[in-house]
């Protein structure tokens, strides 16, 4: 008889195949020149969920199964992710000395190389999708417009960070809240699941119902953390809790309360779950990843 992986089970071996797909994209700590090497590998070997890889795979799961190039695909968003992690942490931004436990980059390698660790993660992402085999140059194309987009400056990861860095101090209303996050962390979320369905070669409805599930899981995603920098200490979250409102950000709870807050985040959760209704059982691990995040408390 063959017992069902629990979520706990399955989430640990998804982890492994991705960071084993990074070992293998990513230059080793040996070649020429080392030290960035050495800091790129330290921020992406550091830990971490690897929540949008593993959108990125049940996403293309949900389709078909063993899609070509869905694993490189997965490994190019964690990249993006963490030259994200590595330019927040810096003094210019959110200036923190730890991330997900351990010193931040810049403590480690300094600034400069910190700097230049998050801009090559970026070019060998890009570099990654271009050169995945099994996919036709145009599934290729749209994998790197899809993740270039989703990390830019128009509603994407960039454009995000530039309005909630502007914002800090301001009035905390909806209108500003949703412009940030929605950009900030729903678009690189929302591009993990429509890169998995892109690899499958996902029908346009098909398509549409993974970017509304990841659409809904992002906003969130974004709400239970900004609930959770409130209420965890810095030694739960891997970082410095409370800085959002020392910082003056706008955030969830600052515009709405934390309780209508994780009333949002089980509403958008709600939401995610019915996006997902032509897959059936085939988005069984979507389902319970939406409600990981919501009732997550790291």
């Amino acid at each position: 008889m063959v017992t069902e992986q629990t979520l706990s089970e399955f989430l640990t071996e998804q982890i492994q195949l991705v960071e084993a797909a990074m070992h293998r994209l990513a230059p080793p700590e040996t070649a020429h020149p080392e030290t960035i090497h050495k800091a790129m590998r330290y921020s992406l070997f550091a830990g971490g969920k690897r929540i949008r890889p593993i959108l990125c795979l049940q996403a293309a799961e949900a389709i078909r199964e063993d899609v070509p190039g869905a694993m490189d695909a997965a490994a190019s968003l964690e990249m993006i992710h963490t030259y994200s992690l590595i330019h927040d942490d810096l003094p210019a931004l959110d200036n923190d000395d730890y991330r997900r436990g351990k010193l931040t980059n810049h403590k480690v390698f300094g600034e400069a190389m910190a700097i230049l660790a998050g801009d090559a993660l970026f070019t060998l992402a890009i570099q990654t999708l271009v050169n995945i085999k099994g996919l036709s140059a145009e599934a290729r194309l749209a994998l790197v417009e899809e993740l270039s987009i989703a990390s830019g400056t128009l509603d994407g990861m960039i454009g995000g960070q530039v309005t909630d860095l502007e914002g800090e101090g301001k009035p905390a209303t909806a209108e500003l809240l949703e412009l940030i996050h929605r950009a900030k962390t729903g678009a690189l979320l929302r591009a993990s699941v429509r890169m998995g369905a892109i690899c499958a070669g996902a029908s346009a409805e098909q398509l549409a119902a993974l970017s509304a599930y990841g659409e809904h899981t992002g906003l969130a995603f974004q709400i239970i953390d900004d609930i959770l920098d409130i209420e965890e200490s810095s030694e739960a979250l891997g970082k410095t809790a409370g800085k959002d409102v020392a910082q003056g950000k706008i955030t969830f709870p600052a515009v709405y309360g934390l309780e209508t807050s994780r009333r949002m985040a089980q509403e958008e959760c709600a939401k995610a779950h019915a996006a997902l209704a032509m897959f059936g059982d085939r988005a069984k691990r979507l389902h319970e990843i939406a409600d990981l995040i919501v009732y997550r408390k790291s």
